[in-house]
């Protein structure tokens, strides 16, 4: 394996996923993934607590309500980031030094191109957009003008995506962080300048954001540009290779699609928070942002699942390909577990950070009594859809999650909210989908192993 990245087996960046203890290995690359996680969660509540603090409430429900609205718009080419990890994860398991080639530039030419049409498209329609979801009168310009900044740094944050993601391919997650740690103690800095001195707001944190994200982008071009081997990029060679584009939206555009329909599904939901008030987006927003310290560390291992499953399966190693998927089930649930008992515990005084009026706090801990004690359930959903896609079966689960949460939460708040139309029936449609999907992923992923294994196994014996 060294010899097909050409980094050497000196290299202490990257993780052998074929070879060696399956557990450490797991760890080792998940640590640098869930504290890059918790860094970008950190900035980006830097960016809540200074408005929140410094600002206002209002400001504070801004920035909140672009959020289902942004990663509605993005998600496609997130899921090709998706795509090109599992592509590359699997040629290098094969040592097919051509196709890796060709995927890591095709990856980096998507997402340039990708950034620039986004950038253009957020522009352009951010307020009609964001009044199509009913964002109240009083924070509608405020949320317009942080959407477009942050549309504006499309490019740069789409290169870091998928530079990251090539990166994961190969085992390393250890240099994404420390670019990802330098960009973002530079948004911190810019943050407070930006809100303090020049009285920015919401245009301050978005700014701030934007460079953040260039300098991190930077910083993994910087490293694609002068490695060895196969997953070195050239600027002669980035065009689209279509055949390799085609396997990478194979598996990429269902993953997009999903994460896209889970947004259309919570961009409903937002829309219908939005009818509360500012207060309750406010809340929705600070306690939201404090659950994703869950959903970090499910991304992590999720991600775990997906490289380590699909370097394992382009090198015929069915035996890993089960222990990786029992071992960050065990990972992932452990976590959602630890995360849900601490907010539920200290979920007043964490969204005190954010905001300190108490109807605030009490609208979000309302929240986290009904989300958080079925937390796990979304670690059973990351990291059987993540082991799915690493099988390089990206159609199944987005089926699946088409009609399991979005459908339902689209029918939940067309039937049940609108006979019971308070906060905490919103609020239960999210557990009652996760449970529903984890149901249906986990069947389609049972099937899918016993289709596969004995073919491997033979496989296996044969070389």
């Amino acid at each position: 394996m060294a010899g097909i990245t050409g980094i050497g087996k000196s290299n202490s960046y990257q993780v052998d996923m074929c070879n060696g203890p399956l557990f450490g290995q797991i760890v080792r690359f998940v640590i640098p993934l869930i504290i890059s996680g918790l860094l970008q969660f950190f900035f980006h509540s830097t960016d809540l607590i200074v408005i929140g603090r410094l600002s206002s409430h209002r400001a504070l429900a801004a920035v909140g309500a672009t959020g289902a609205l942004t990663m509605l718009m993005i998600n496609i080419f997130i899921g090709l980031s998706v795509g090109t990890n599992v592509l590359v994860a699997r040629y290098l398991g094969e040592q097919n030094r051509k196709d890796i080639s060709r995927t890591v530039h095709t990856a980096i030419t998507i997402s340039l191109g990708g950034g620039l049409f986004l950038a253009a498209v957020g522009i352009c329609f951010s307020k009609p957009l964001l009044t199509l979801m009913g964002t109240p009168p009083d924070i509608l310009d405020m949320s317009a003008l942080y959407m477009k900044i942050i549309f504006a740094g499309m490019p740069v944050q789409m290169l870091y995506n998928f530079g990251s993601a090539i990166l994961r391919a190969m085992g390393d997650t250890t240099r994404p962080f420390y670019f990802l740690l330098t960009g973002g103690i530079i948004n911190v800095l810019l943050n407070l300048f930006f809100v303090i001195v020049f009285k920015w707001d919401v245009a301050g944190v978005g700014v701030a954001t934007v460079i953040a994200q260039g300098i991190s982008a930077l910083l993994v071009s910087r490293v694609l540009l002068k490695m060895r081997g196969p997953c070195r990029v050239k600027l002669q060679g980035l065009h689209i290779r279509w055949k390799n584009l085609r396997e990478m939206m194979w598996i990429g555009v269902p993953a997009g699609f999903q994460a896209s329909c889970f947004s259309l599904s919570n961009m409903l939901i937002q829309s219908s928070i939005n009818k509360f008030g500012s207060l309750v987006i406010a809340a929705m927003t600070a306690s939201g942002t404090l659950e994703m310290l869950a959903h970090i560390a499910l991304n992590a291992i999720g991600q775990a699942v997906v490289s380590f499953v699909g370097q394992n399966y382009g090198g015929k190693k069915a035996g890993r390909i089960t222990k990786s998927i029992q071992i960050c089930l065990t990972l992932g649930i452990l976590c959602a577990i630890m995360i849900a008992v601490i907010l539920l515990l200290f979920g007043g005084f964490f969204i005190g950070i954010f905001n300190t009026d108490p109807e605030v706090i009490r609208y979000g801990i309302e929240r986290f009594r009904v989300t958080l004690p079925l937390l796990f359930l979304c670690a059973v959903m990351e990291i059987v859809t993540g082991a799915l896609r690493g099988l390089g079966n990206s159609v199944g689960p987005t089926v699946i999650s088409l009609f399991c949460i979005c459908a339902l939460r689209v029918v939940w708040l067309f039937t049940i909210f609108r006979v019971y139309p308070t906060l905490f029936v919103l609020l239960v449609g999210y557990p009652v989908t996760w449970l529903l999907n984890v149901i249906g992923v986990s069947l389609l992923l049972r099937h899918v192993l016993k289709k596969i294994m004995p073919g491997l196994k033979e496989q296996t014996a044969s070389i």
